[in-house]
């Protein structure tokens, strides 16, 4: 189960620490680059309920080892991306769907493992212990994916430029062979196929509603939030999630008991959760970007800040294990939300300009912490507030909330800084003269070019035109064969400062929006309906 959550966690994150490389090497527009993380997203959201039914029906052991075969698959698929004889559009359409092959794989093994947890333990200690556990390992595969990125960085064989970005889906294809083995071998079956069964229109409107939302969501800011398509998918997203309710409230045995959220824990830990998350995801892919993309760190640099992202879960598990044991977990969660909501507002205030790593210790040092606690105390709380027979639908409906607060996380981060990144850039360009020459006079630089230097020119042309990601990993100047320095990109300088002022703001919404979580989950503190089983502390965990 630890190695199998691991690998889930891994898969998500290895993205987050070649974005630049992939920026580089296949020339994404902005919304193709957000694209390819949210490819995995979306499925592990939408899907995550669905997997927690089948597990209960068809046992555990099967998930945990088909979510491994299919991540098996998709990182295979991710390796084979073409290069660069083929289209951008091509090499991108494949990377996509090899993140969603890897993203269906982790929706089958986030909720089965969790569960797995709550079927095997039957006292406040145990159970304390397990969720530690497997929030652990949870953190651990958080800052184990950007170490795995960063070091397949420094490969240089198997593809030119900057195509070794490869070499980190070879290592989660490696850990993921070693899990379907291990899995297979060791791990122990458990199902609760009482009152459960497959609900088909309540997993189709909930994985349709999702999509759609999700669609809008990244697609917004690229084709403009008034577009006919957009305004369409965000009414569908609705209409296909109302729908979704309608059918679990008339199923005989539905997706979701709808009854679950009547528990004031329970409902009270699904909005945390979504908010919380939300905000995590937030200052996550905002240092991501901030390190790689817009001040240029190598993956194996920027992946020390994910050390204390998730290597300080690991450090702190006995502590963890301790305070769930001792104190109501809701309790923890608080704590652990305001510690996170502080680190999104510290990260604002530091300068992108400043590119020691040491300027942004503290606030990693306040994320980590806070979300190694959070990982564990939203685990806690759901599996804890519902009887065991219920182990399943805990688990799936607490994945899927955690699951949509990650994926809404970089695709509302990435909208917001971004579109106004390209509102400043554009206001820029229209404001000054020269600028607009500069930049039109580089436009047509590849057509002047000798036919030799064209297709160099050409992939430096259309990334600057793909956003302001793509401006700004293109230098604003060059050295010639003969070492005279000629002026090159001019829009790369305005895109980094557009770029660190953009994802300030973002930094600022990611912390004001775990300060509210944490206000919620007072809220959800003060007693009343829906007390957890833990806080009557009693010595067996009963149905």
């Amino acid at each position: 189960m630890v190695l199998a959550v691991c690998l889930a966690q891994i898969a998500l994150s290895v993205p987050s620490l070649i974005n630049g490389l992939i920026q580089q090497d296949l020339a994404p527009s902005s919304a193709q680059l957000t694209w390819i993380t949210e490819a995995f997203m979306l499925p592990v959201a939408a899907l995550g309920l669905g997997f927690g039914v089948f597990g209960d029906l068809f046992g555990r052991k099967r998930l945990l080892v088909g979510g491994a075969a299919l991540i098996v698959v998709g990182s295979t698929l991710a390796v084979l991306v073409p290069t660069e004889g083929s289209s951008t559009d091509t090499r991108v359409t494949v990377l996509i769907l090899a993140q969603v092959l890897n993203g269906i794989g982790a929706a089958a093994i986030f909720p089965t493992s969790l569960a797995m947890v709550a079927a095997g333990t039957h006292t406040t200690a145990t159970r304390a212990r397990g969720v530690a556990i497997w929030a652990t390992a949870l953190s651990v595969g958080g800052f184990l994916g950007p170490l795995l990125a960063g070091l397949a960085a420094k490969i240089e064989l198997g593809w030119a430029g900057n195509g070794n970005w490869r070499w980190a889906f070879v290592g989660v294809l490696v850990i993921a062979a070693v899990s379907v083995l291990l899995s297979l071998t060791r791990a122990q079956n458990s199902a609760s196929p009482e009152g459960r069964s497959i609900d088909w229109p309540g997993q189709i409107t909930a994985a349709l509603g999702l999509f759609a939302l999700m669609y809008a969501v990244i697609q917004g800011p690229e084709s403009g939030w008034g577009s006919p398509q957009i305004v369409i998918a965000f009414i569908v997203a609705a209409a296909l999630l109302v729908l979704f309710v309608f059918a679990e409230s008339r199923a005989s045995a539905p997706l979701l008991l709808l009854s679950v959220f009547r528990n004031r824990a329970f409902a009270m830990n699904s909005v945390v959760t979504l908010i919380g998350m939300f905000a995590f995801l937030v200052i996550m892919y905002g240092t991501s970007i901030r390190l790689t993309t817009i001040q240029g760190f190598s993956p194996l640099q920027s992946s020390v800040a994910f050390l204390f992202f998730g290597g300080i879960g690991f450090v702190l598990l006995p502590l963890t294990s301790k305070l769930l044991e001792r104190y109501n977990p809701r309790w923890v969660l608080c704590a652990a939300l305001t510690l996170i909501g502080a680190s999104g507002l510290w990260f604002a205030d530091v300068p992108t300009s400043d590119r020691a790593i040491s300027a942004i210790v503290g606030p990693l040092i306040l994320a980590g912490v806070g979300s190694a606690l959070a990982f564990a105390s939203i685990s806690a709380v759901a599996v804890n507030t519902l009887p065991n027979h219920l182990a399943g639908m805990a688990s799936g409906v607490t994945s899927t909330f955690r699951d949509l607060g990650f994926a809404l996380g970089p695709a509302i981060a990435g909208a917001v800084a971004l579109g106004r990144a390209a509102d400043e850039i554009a206001g820029k360009l229209a404001g000054d003269p020269e600028l607009r020459n500069a930049y039109e006079a580089f436009q047509a630089s590849a057509a002047n070019a000798p036919a030799e230097q064209r297709p160099q020119l050409e992939a430096a042309v259309h990334a600057v035109e793909s956003g302001p990601l793509g401006a700004n990993s293109v230098p604003s100047s060059i050295t010639l064969p003969d070492g005279q320095v000629v002026p090159f990109n001019p829009l790369k300088d305005i895109a980094f400062d557009a770029l660190s002022s953009s994802y300030s703001l973002a930094y600022v919404l990611g912390g004001v929006a775990a300060l509210v979580a944490a206000a919620l989950t007072l809220v959800g503190a003060r007693g009343g309906v829906g007390e957890t089983h833990l806080d009557d502390d009693p010595h067996t965990l009963n149905d």
